[in-house]
């Protein structure tokens, strides 16, 4: 008996006792990535597609979609969705398809799909995740999993292989992962794509934020239809392995006995070496779940030249314009033959200078003149909380250089830099933003402690006299809601960084000017994904704020109280993020409870932020 099974083999291995093996022959079941896939045929079975409802919107012919995904323990499981594509597109010449996955708690984006019928294409928003269509009617059928459920009201069933009531095999098998399934709906929104009289069968890609990065690296590493994939913050392996430099205990074994399982069937590292599609990974550079250092060896095992990386920096979970905007830009260039993206930065990290201090030595793509070219560096080994430092670039056209200096020999060194280039014309995002600038990223460059000893790096670098001078304006922080005269916030983990972090019995000295009267929260952030340092924890200050004149306010630790316990800050020695905001909510301080007030007027001028009065 093949342990590969196809969707159609499911129902009768699980309802026919005859061919069914005993339960406790676990090796019947897949144990191995080949086994897993090797039999799965996604255009084998009716998809059975209907049609519940269709409109015309911006131009594009819009409609709601149910189809077949497989049936499993004799019940049919059908997933809804959004699709979408030109008007008048089979008639005036097939257009390319993509399918796109939602991210996590989130359900099929109807704009998602108008933006890119409108860019061209025939698109499919999978609604895998179950909830309720954004204009869905009574009585209209959505999503329904049938007897499984990989959805996220079965959480437990991401990093299960167990047999389970909602789950596929009556024994330990990698058919019993919710990303099994929803890999197989993806794949499935391939056939439905290739299907339709108006996309062109040869030309698919696929595309997903978050929990929809990684079911695009799930399904361009299964279908070889996939001509063009752009995961973003997901689809980045080694999810179960701890860092060597951070402490034990910092990425928890969540998936106990069944580790090796899980790295034998479903790790990503398993799926990159198996996509043949030209892939672009989108992610920020401190982004919790598609951590840029697990992105990088992900994305080197990927077989092919046609790799490209956008990190933005400081940010989790999102981008600016200029590194958005490089999605569908890609998407053009390999299903529409539209311009071609600058080629990955060169990058390298040069330790023998002899001056001793590092320098990292970045090469634009030579067929191209960059706009500005930005480098950034840390010495902390948590991707998720990591500040990072902004390097002076030199330089021109050709090869770019920035030095690095550093205070300490015993923490690694990371850099990468961001290459900036003019657009020949602005390019509009899917929330309406627009951008002439496109960034591509360089891989990331480590040097261990012991490799900066062996090459005489010198420690250089010296305590600035400030926390903040604002000379370079944010480029050192990260904006929340920069044009909301009420929810603005500014962002900084300059504070987690031996540098820049509070001296013991210090005090924070914020001066601005703001033309009102008002009053400035001060968000501080402890622990911020370091579980393994103790426990996260949130303080915040609220200082009003005379209009007119320049002022300085003045706040120790103890003018920090924690949002949830009500305890004073007492160190800043474990602060990772510090904020900047005119009002703040939480869970359980919002509306007439929330921390400050509407701001009035424009957003205050920061002049700059030091520790003053610290103990000798």
């Amino acid at each position: 008996m093949r342990s590969g099974l196809t969707v159609a083999c499911v129902m009768t291995l699980l309802c026919c006792p005859a061919t069914r093996p005993a339960l406790a022959d676990d090796a019947a079941f897949p144990q191995t990535f080949d086994a897993l896939w090797a039999d799965v045929d996604p255009r084998r079975d009716p998809l059975d597609v209907q049609i519940v409802r269709g409109w015309e919107e911006q131009g594009v012919e819009m409609n709601y979609v149910v189809f077949t995904v497989g049936t499993f323990k004799g019940k049919v499981s059908r997933v809804a969705g959004y699709y979408g594509y030109p008007r008048g597109a089979s008639a005036n010449g097939r257009v390319p398809g993509l399918v796109h996955m939602h991210g996590g708690g989130q359900r099929a984006f109807r704009d998602e799909v108008l933006y890119y019928a409108n860019r061209g294409y025939a698109c499919l928003s999978v609604n895998w995740g179950g909830r309720e269509m954004e204009d869905q009617k009574e009585g209209e059928p959505n999503t329904d999993w049938g007897a499984v459920d990989p959805t996220q009201t079965n959480v437990p069933g991401y990093i299960n292989f167990d047999q389970g009531e909602r789950y596929v095999d009556r024994g330990v098998s990698a058919r019993n992962n919710n990303w099994y399934l929803l890999t197989l709906a993806g794949r499935r929104g391939l056939t439905f794509l290739e299907q339709r009289p108006e996309v062109d069968p040869d030309r698919l890609g696929v595309y997903g934020h978050s929990m929809g990065g990684n079911l695009t690296v799930y399904i361009a590493g299964t279908d070889r239809r996939v001509k063009v994939a752009a995961p973003s913050v997901g689809g980045t392996g080694f999810r179960s392995y701890t860092r060597d430099l951070l402490p034990a205990g910092q990425r928890p074994q969540w998936l106990g006995k069944r580790v090796d399982l899980y790295r034998a069937t479903m790790a990503f590292a398993l799926y990159a070496p198996h996509i043949h599609a030209p892939i672009l990974w989108l992610t920020g550079a401190n982004d919790f779940h598609g951590q840029m250092d697990d992105m990088y060896r992900t994305g080197a095992l990927v077989p092919r030249d046609d790799v490209r990386y956008s990190v933005a920096p400081h940010l989790n979970h999102r981008f600016t314009a200029p590194f958005a905007v490089t999605r569908p830009l890609w998407i053009d260039q390999h299903l529409k033959g539209g311009p071609a993206l600058p080629a990955t930065p060169g990058a390298s990290l040069e330790l023998d200078a002899k001056d001793g201090v590092p320098r990292l030595v970045v090469r634009p793509d030579p067929t191209r003149n960059p706009d500005f070219v930005e480098v950034y560096y840390s010495i902390d080994p948590d991707p998720q909380a990591r500040f990072w430092r902004s390097a002076s670039v030199a330089g021109g056209i050709g090869t770019f250089e920035a030095k690095l200096p550093i205070s300490s020999l015993e923490r690694p060194l990371y850099a990468y830099a961001s290459v900036y280039y003019k657009l020949d014309k602005p390019e509009t995002l899917y929330r309406g933003e627009t951008t002439d600038k496109l960034a591509m990223s360089s891989v990331m460059q480590t040097a261990l402690p012991d490799q900066l000893a062996a090459a005489g790096v010198k420690t250089t670098a010296v305590r600035p006299d400030m926390l903040e001078d604002f000379r370079t304006g944010w480029r050192d922080w990260y904006t929340l809601n920069g044009d909301n005269p009420h929810y603005w916030q500014h962002w900084t983990r300059k504070v987690t960084d031996p540098l820049w972090r509070g001296p013991d019995g210090a005090t924070l000295r914020i001066t601005l000017r703001s033309e009102r009267d008002n009053e400035l929260v001060v968000v501080l952030n402890e622990n911020t994904w370091r579980g393994y340092r103790g426990p996260s924890r949130t303080y915040v200050a609220v200082a009003k704020v005379g209009g007119g004149a320049t002022r300085a306010i003045d706040l120790k630790p103890s003018d920090f109280i924690d949002a949830k316990y009500g305890k004073p800050l007492e160190s800043w020695a474990e602060i990772d993020e510090l904020g900047l905001m005119g009002r703040y909510e939480d869970d359980k301080h919002k509306g007439d409870d929330m921390y400050g007030a509407n701001w009035q007027g424009p957003q205050p001028a920061f002049e700059s932020l030091s520790w003053i009065n610290a103990t000798p």
